[in-house]
Order: structure tokens, then C-alpha cells, then sequence
């Protein structure tokens, strides 16, 4: 990063400081009394997909957490820790796995290439590969397999969240909570919803449901 360019994150700040408070002058009280976000969101950390951004949500209305490829992996403390506070702090009412066309991550666990210390996280979806083998295969557009299998890992992080005791036991506690799984188009800006929203225990396969 250029010293010029590093400077200029910190004149926008000032810019965006002032745009706030023509807007509104008290924005910033309002922030600094705390958070009732409605909406959690668990994205990739590519920087093209800024989650407030290309949904137009205003500072405080969504609880961010990213990582490559907007995994939800069982044994992640730093996911769970995250999702715990969203479903038992702030009390969100809507969980969103957002993943993107184009994405590297998922794109490296189609490959057999190593890339270092990464090759661990992108196992996780090495194996939701596997577990989708027979539908990917038939794909013979290579582009098409990817954009599918994009879609594929982000269904499979949705049932991951379901299958969490943090949001079982939210939803056994009548708790209004639900998960969605979106695909964002980097090319072109828009979402897709791929409808496979869950808000109960029920929509779950009964070997991962626990018992209260």
C-alpha cells in the first residue's frame, strides 16, 4: 500500500464523518448507546463483497463475521463465539450465509493444488465436493460446475449453522430465528436467494438434532 493511498483511507474517514453528521447530527450517540442489529452475516473475506454495502444497510443493523469462503466449521471457536453472541446477546432474528461467484477459496478446493496452510480450512469443502460428487461431475461446463458448486457450499454452511446447539436450542426456546443461504454475483452486483431458509429444529435430518 502507497503512503498516499494510506492517507487517503484517513481523509475519507473525515469526509465520511462530516457526510453522517450533516445527515444526522446525533448518528454517532445514537451508535455509541449500543447495538440491536436484526441480521447476522456470515460472508467470504474477499474484499469485493462489503456486506452492508450490497444490501444498503446502515451502520449497526448488521453482525459481521468473514472468512474464507463463509464456512461455518464445528470446530471454528472464533465462528461460534460470534454466533453465539448474535443468537443469545443481540438476539438477531435472521442469520444469512452469503457466499459469491468467483470465489477463490472454493474454487482452490476444486482443484488439487496445494496452497499452504489454507489446504486445511478448504478441506471442509473438499468435502462438501464429495458428498455432491455425482451432481458436480455431470456438469461438463467447467465455469457452470463452479458457479454450482459456489451455491452447493453455501447450502451445505446453512445446514452446518442449523445443526450448531446455539441455534438448536434457540429455536427450542421459540426464539424467532432464521438462516438463509444467498449467492452474491461479483460481475453484476445482484444477490440470488436460493431458498433454503430454515427456522426450525424440524428442518433438520433427526441424527443431528439434540436433545433439550
Amino acid at each position: 500500500m502507497s503512503t498516499d493511498f494510506y492517507k487517503k483511507l484517513l481523509d475519507n474517514n473525515k469526509k465520511w464523518v462530516e457526510e453522517k453528521l450533516k445527515l444526522d447530527k446525533d448518528f454517532f450517540s445514537k451508535l455509541a448507546n449500543g447495538q440491536q442489529p436484526p441480521v447476522m452475516w456470515i460472508g467470504c473475506a474477499d474484499s469485493r463483497v462489503p456486506a452492508n454495502e450490497i444490501i444498503g444497510a446502515q451502520a449497526g443493523e448488521v453482525f459481521v463475521h468473514r472468512n474464507i469462503a463463509n464456512m461455518v466449521v464445528h470446530t471454528d471457536m472464533n465462528m461460534l463465539s460470534v454466533l453465539d453472541y448474535a443468537v443469545n446477546v443481540l438476539q438477531v432474528s435472521h442469520i444469512i450465509v452469503c457466499g459469491h461467484y468467483g470465489c477463490g477459496g472454493v474454487k482452490a478446493a476444486m482443484s488439487n493444488l496445494s496452497v499452504g496452510l489454507i489446504d486445511n480450512w478448504l478441506r471442509h469443502i473438499k468435502d462438501a465436493y464429495r458428498f455432491n460428487k455425482r451432481e458436480l461431475n455431470e456438469i461438463e461446463d467447467e465455469d457452470e460446475r463452479f458457479d454450482r458448486f459456489v451455491e452447493i457450499n453455501v447450502k451445505e454452511q446453512v445446514y452446518n449453522l442449523a445443526k450448531t446447539f446455539i441455534v438448536q436450542n434457540a429455536w427450542r426456546n421459540n426464539q424467532e430465528l432464521n438462516i438463509h443461504g444467498w449467492v452474491y454475483g461479483v460481475g453484476n452486483g445482484v444477490v440470488k436467494d436460493l431458498e433454503i431458509s430454515m427456522d426450525s429444529i424440524d428442518d433438520l435430518f433427526s441424527v443431528y438434532q439434540y436433545l433439550k
